[in-house]
C-alpha cells in the first residue's frame, strides 16, 4: 500500500505490527471466535508494544504520534479479522472523548491504563428502544448531591463484558426541550454498585468481539465522573462521529481488499470442467468488477483520511464513505462467497466468516439510511 499520508516511519511501524499480530493474534483467532471473547492478555500485549492509543501525549502513556498510526493499526487488525474491531473502538472512538472533554484529573486517572491495556473502554449509546435516534434515549442520571443516580438499560455494547470503563450517554434533564439538550456523558467504572452486565449477546458475526447488555439500577456515580459539561453530551457525540464513521469505512475497505485477495488465490487453484475456475470469463469479469470498485473506494478513502488528519470538516463525505464502503464490502462478500462455490459455505474457509462479519458495518455508527439522510440535509434538500 502506498497511502499518500503515510511516511517511511508509518510503514516501518506497519511491518512491526504485522509481525506482532502474526505471532500473537493470527494463531489464536479461531479459538477466540469459539470463546466469544478476546483475552485480556492480548490487550496488555498490545499496550506493552505501544499499539493502544498511540496518539496520546507521552505524559498519559502514549507516543504522541499522528493519526496515521491509528489508521495502520485499524488496517492490520482488520486483516486478522473483523472481530478485533473493539480495539479500534477503544483507541479511536472512546479514548478521544476523554482527551477532548476530560478534566486533567480524569485524564491522569484513566488514560495511562487505557494506553497500557489495564483499562478496556466501551461507549454505551444504544438502548433497546433507541438506536440511531439518540435524542430519545431514556437512561436517566439524576443529580443527588455529589453523585448522579443512573437508571436504565443499554444494548449492543461493543466491549460490554470486558470494559472497565464505560462512557454512558444519559438524560440528566429528562424534561429538556429540545430533547437532545438534556443529554450528558458520564464515565462508569467496573464494580460501581448498581452497574450490572446483562447477557453476552449471541451475534451472527464478529464472534470474538464481546457485545453485551448493560443495566443501571440505582447506580450511584460520583459527579466528578461527568465528562465535559452537563447537557452537552449530544453535541460531543456529533463532534466525534466523523472519526468513528471513518474508522468503519477503513475497516470495510480492508475487509473488501482481503476478501478479493483470498478469492483470487482460491479461483486460481480450484478446478472445474478441467481448468482453473479463474479461466472462466464470468470469474474474470466478476473479479475485474470487484477490483475496480475496491480501487475506487481506496482512492476516495485515502483522500478523506488525509483531509481528516489535516483537521478538515468532512461530515458529508465521511457519511458518503461510511455507507458506500460498507455496501461495497457487502457486495464483495456475496460475490466472493459465490466464487468459492460450496466451499465458501464451509466454516473452515475464511470467506464464510467474512460474509457473516461484514453486514453489521452498515448498521453501527449510524445506519446507512441515516448516512443518506445526513448527506441529503447537508446538500440542502
Amino acid at each position: 500500500m502506498n497511502h499518500p499520508y503515510l511516511t517511511e516511519d508509518h510503514q516501518l511501524f506497519r511491518q512491526s505490527l504485522r509481525k506482532f499480530l502474526q505471532k500473537e493474534a493470527a494463531p489464536f483467532y479461531d479459538q477466540w471466535e469459539k470463546n466469544r471473547e478476546i483475552p485480556r492478555s492480548f490487550w496488555r500485549k498490545m499496550g506493552n508494544q505501544g499499539y493502544l492509543c498511540p496518539g496520546l501525549e507521552e505524559q498519559y502513556g502514549g507516543s504522541g504520534v499522528d493519526w496515521g498510526y491509528s489508521v495502520v493499526i485499524n488496517e492490520e487488525l482488520e486483516r486478522i479479522g473483523s472481530g478485533l474491531v473493539g480495539i479500534g473502538l477503544h483507541n479511536d472512538i472512546v479514548v478521544p472523548y476523554i482527551v477532548a472533554y476530560g478534566t486533567e484529573e480524569q485524564k491522569r486517572r484513566w488514560l495511562p491504563g487505557c494506553a497500557n491495556g489495564d483499562i478496556i473502554t466501551a461507549i454505551a449509546m444504544t438502548e433497546p428502544g433507541a438506536g440511531s435516534d439518540l435524542a430519545n434515549i431514556q437512561t436517566s442520571a439524576i443529580r443527588d448531591g455529589d453523585e448522579f443516580v443512573i437508571n436504565g438499560q443499554k444494548t449492543f455494547i461493543t466491549n460490554g463484558i470486558s470494559a472497565d470503563l464505560v462512557l454512558v450517554a444519559v438524560k440528566t434533564d429528562p424534561d429538556a426541550r429540545p430533547k437532545h439538550t438534556g443529554i450528558s456523558l458520564i464515565l462508569v467504572e467496573r464494580g460501581t454498585p448498581g452497574f450490572f452486565r446483562g447477557r453476552k449477546l449471541n451475534k451472527m458475526g464478529l464472534h470474538c468481539q464481546d457485545t453485551a447488555e448493560l443495566i443501571f439500577d440505582q447506580c450511584r456515580v460520583p459527579a466528578a465522573n461527568l465528562l465535559g459539561e452537563e447537557g452537552k453530551g449530544f453535541a460531543y457525540m456529533m463532534e466525534k462521529l466523523q472519526q468513528e464513521r471513518l474508522v468503519v469505512a477503513i475497516c470495510a475497505q480492508v475487509a473488501a481488499e482481503e476478501m478479493l485477495r483470498m478469492t483470487i488465490d482460491y479461483v486460481k487453484t480450484r478446478k472445474a470442467f478441467g481448468q482453473p475456475v479463474s479461466q472462466f470469463q464470468n470469474t474474470q469479469f466478476k473479479i475485474a468488477e470487484m477490483a475496480t470498485e475496491i480501487e475506487v473506494g481506496r482512492a476516495f478513502l485515502d483522500q478523506l483520511i488525509a483531509a481528516h488528519m489535516a483537521g478538515e470538516d468532512l461530515v458529508t463525505r465521511v457519511s458518503m464513505a461510511k455507507w458506500w464502503q460498507t455496501e461495497m464490502a457487502k457486495r464483495v462478500a456475496a460475490e466472493c462467497l459465490q466464487l468459492h462455490g460450496g466451499y465458501g459455505y464451509m466454516e473452515e474457509y475464511p470467506i464464510a466468516r467474512r460474509y457473516r462479519d461484514i453486514p453489521v458495518s452498515a448498521i453501527y455508527a449510524g445506519t446507512n439510511e441515516i448516512m443518506k439522510t445526513i448527506i441529503a440535509k447537508r446538500l440542502g434538500l
